[in-house]
């Protein structure tokens, strides 16, 4: 269909659309760039808990599930460069125990049973939530404060009930679609402050050690 025809039927041109998806990522990179601070302390943080043997558990839904996957898949992998693997799992992998838990108890509970089974102080419970109102979700930071685990999330707009109840919490401006993309570069960014970190905790302790030879 030509540009004039959508236009005589009310369509919006297509490059209007693509156009105006972009635009609203514009006013992100100020939030995004506020939260950086944030994401360095956590980045410590995990640093600090993976490096003495904790582990990340992360969940979310749909498109919020792809980003857990995604971070999970950063730490057990690599990010940039080579390092060592850490302890990191995505909760909806686990489509077995996903399923029976939600046959059994509820879609409520399927992330929260899971962190109860394998959540240990000094975990840190990663939740991902467009709208941050996801029961199963509030459920699962439920699970992570009675397992003595850190619980955070990144979520939309706040204020949230998400938000509410976590630890800490990472909340971006803007509809469904630019969050989970902000949320994505807050994945990433997150991952090179992670590897940033932990590059120097490693070249501190090998100066250690050579000093004490």
């Amino acid at each position: 269909m030509s540009a004039r025809l959508s236009s005589i039927n009310g369509w919006h041109e297509p490059d209007a659309q693509a156009a105006a998806h972009v635009e609203a990522l514009a006013g992100l990179v100020g939030a995004l760039r506020a939260e950086a601070p944030r994401l360095t302390r956590w980045a410590t943080i995990l640093v600090d808990r993976l490096s003495s043997g904790s582990r990340l558990l992360a969940a979310g839904n749909g498109g919020s599930a792809a980003e857990a996957q995604h971070l999970t898949a950063e730490l057990v992998g690599r990010f940039r460069d080579d390092r060592r693997p850490f302890s990191a799992i995505a909760l909806h992998g686990d489509t077995s125990s996903l399923t029976a838990i939600g046959n059994d108890y509820g879609y409520d509970e399927v992330y929260a049973r899971q962190v109860t089974a394998h959540a240990r102080p000094g975990d840190v419970v990663m939740l991902l939530s467009t709208s941050g109102r996801s029961r199963n979700l509030l459920t699962a930071a439920a699970a992570a404060r009675e397992a003595g685990a850190t619980s955070w999330a990144m979520t939309g707009p706040a204020p949230n009930p998400l938000a509410a109840v976590v630890d800490d919490a990472l909340c971006l401006p803007g509809s469904n679609a630019t969050v989970q993309e902000g949320h994505l570069v807050a994945v990433h960014a997150l991952c090179a402050a992670f590897d940033h970190r932990l590059a120097g905790a490693t070249s501190l302790v090998a100066t250690r050690l050579a000093a004490n030879r």
